[in-house]
């Protein structure tokens, strides 16, 4: 029952922080270029990346990525399309009073 099942494996990653006036971000490339599908889960190891303001730390780390089910798969996607729906009912209008 592979359709049931989450395979999961072991992979270094390279973890990116940046805080600054421009940035406040996270990014994780995963090595071997692993793509990432909708319903998997990547944990990264170690302890929590902190880092000042102006500041930009990269950290090679260790990292366990859980494949989805086939069925996890599609009800992801199924779902994921009534969470964008919500998305519609924001404006993004300028407000500026004439």
């Amino acid at each position: 029952m592979i359709a049931l099942r989450r395979t999961s494996f072991d992979t270094a990653c390279r973890v990116e922080v940046e805080v600054s006036d421009e940035y406040c971000r996270a990014n994780v490339v995963l090595a071997n270029d692993y793509e990432v599908g909708p319903g998997d889960r990547v944990r990264v190891h170690g302890a929590p990346i902190r880092v000042g303001f102006g500041e930009r730390r990269v950290e090679n780390r260790i990292a366990t990525v859980e494949r989805a089910s086939t069925v996890e798969r599609l009800w992801t996607k199924f779902a994921g399309h009534f969470e964008m729906a919500e998305l519609y009912e924001v404006s993004f209008s300028d407000r500026t009073t004439v």
